[in-house]
């Protein structure tokens, strides 16, 4: 046994000790495909969308004062309120790294909802959820509000019902600082990423220039395939778009607003209740400083300064 371990360890010392022989070379690598997101699509619109009709799209239920009655008492007696919101969208719904808490204007117009239930803000969950999801998640009573740069619109109201308006956006463009492009027209045939669902892939899908459409989940996406290359632009609010301009220095916001987008929180159909009661939250956010506040700390500096938008009834 002595000797057959000599000889074995012999012969390991010899292995060791000798030559690597000669390495087989890997095979050539021509290019390296860069991942893309999950569920990147081309556009999804409706055959209708763009053409529904419903009257005035801005006009929501006058608030009629803060009674805890109906709705709202349900909501109460559950114990916190139940807010659809984005974690992706610095500035506006996005998740801080460090503390990890959902932070940015949305979240801050949520949290007065529940400080106007509960007198405390901190009763309220949110659920992340992504931009081709905000009625569905209404629509299946999944949360009591959506608070997600949410455009309002006729073939929206279809569905759900809105607030009044309470932050008033623009559709723009970002690219890359090397690009050459300076306006949509200059976007023909080329690959423009927007979210499913929203009004800014409507506008791309539809626009006479004829740009390509990019379908991704999150905002955070079409960011990602702006740096691969794999699209020549994204094209959304200006506030998404400053939020993603903040994240990365070698991107920018270009030209003028092409669009204008009324931001309302969305709640289930046929909850008038719940609309009043937001209504006169978001009639003390504009009146009492708040929405000035929330607006100075986010997004003072990155777009010019902004009072709030003035509601209409019905």
């Amino acid at each position: 046994m002595k000797r057959l371990f000599g000889i074995l360890g012999v012969a390991l010392l010899a292995t060791a000790c000798g030559s690597a022989g000669t390495p087989v070379d890997p095979a050539p690598v021509t290019e390296a495909i860069r991942p893309q997101p999950a569920h990147v699509g081309g556009a999804d619109l409706k055959p209708d969308a763009a053409k529904t009709e419903c009257g005035d799209p801005l006009a929501s239920l006058a608030p009629q004062g803060k009674s805890i009655t109906g709705t709202m008492a349900k909501i109460k007696e559950r114990g916190h309120l139940i807010a659809g919101v984005d974690q992706t969208t610095f500035l506006f719904g996005f998740r801080n790294p460090t503390t990890g808490a959902l932070e940015g204007f949305d979240i801050d117009m949520a949290k007065q909802v529940a400080k106007a239930i509960f007198g405390d803000d901190s009763k309220i969950r949110f659920r992340a959820i992504p931009s081709s999801q905000r009625e569905n998640v209404l629509k299946d009573n999944q949360v009591d509000i959506v608070v997600r740069t949410y455009s309002i619109n006729c073939s929206r109201l279809k569905d759900i019902a809105f607030s009044s308006v309470y932050y008033k956006a623009g559709q723009k463009i970002l690219v890359d600082k090397s690009s050459r492009v300076k306006s949509l027209p200059d976007l023909a045939n080329k690959k423009v990423c927007a979210t499913k669902t929203s009004t800014s892939l409507t506008k791309i899908a539809t626009d006479p220039a004829k740009p390509i459409p990019v379908s991704v989940d999150n905002w955070s996406d079409c960011l990602v395939m702006l740096q691969q290359g794999q699209v020549d632009a994204v094209s959304t609010d200006d506030v998404i778009l400053a939020g993603m301009a903040a994240q990365d220095p070698t991107v920018q916001v270009i030209g003028e607003p092409f669009t204008t987008e009324n931001y309302g929180i969305g709640i289930p159909k046929d909850n008038d209740d719940m609309v009043r009661f937001v209504n006169a939250v978001l009639e003390d956010v504009r009146g009492n400083g708040t929405w000035k506040q929330s607006y100075d700390r986010w997004l003072g500096g990155r777009l010019p300064p902004a009072d709030p938008p003035q509601p209409t009834y019905k």
